[in-house]
């Protein structure tokens, strides 16, 4: 069984995937990535997944906008395609997802632009997120 953590890194390589190659049905995307990771995603894991991913995708237009008004003197186009898309998530999550406190976002957002990209990174998000979450005046926990 998949965590919460395993479903957002997930997340992140498919966004990446579907950033680089913006044309790409979600349903081929979501069928090839399943098929490749065999039974490592039980039926929960994969519909926390596909939410966020169609969350993000469906929302995408609202949540660059946000982001262009918080990320002051960076173009979204000019971010690194890992930052881009971990901002993409976490604020998705932060808006779309009253369940998860907007702590655990950030920090999750965090870790997983470390892990995916550098320190340089989680720092620039969770700047980036930080102000996101003051301006929405929602609680950190």
């Amino acid at each position: 069984m998949a965590t919460r953590r395993q479903c957002r890194e997930w997340t992140i390589q498919l966004l990446f995937q579907l950033d680089a190659n913006p044309g790409e049905e979600l349903s081929g995307v979501f069928a090839a990535f399943w098929a490749d990771k065999g039974k490592k995603a039980d039926a929960r894991a994969r519909k926390f997944t596909e939410d966020l991913v169609s969350g993000v995708r469906g929302n995408l237009r609202d949540i660059d906008t946000t982001i262009k008004g918080l990320a002051e003197h960076w173009d979204i186009g000019r971010m690194g395609i890992v930052d881009r898309n971990v901002l993409r998530m976490g604020l998705f999550e932060m808006q779309h997802c009253p369940d998860i406190p907007a702590a655990v976002s950030i920090n999750e957002a965090v870790d997983i632009a470390k892990y995916f990209s550098s320190t340089e990174s989680g720092k620039f998000v969770n700047g980036i997120l930080d102000r996101a979450r003051k301006n929405m005046n929602k609680p950190a926990r």
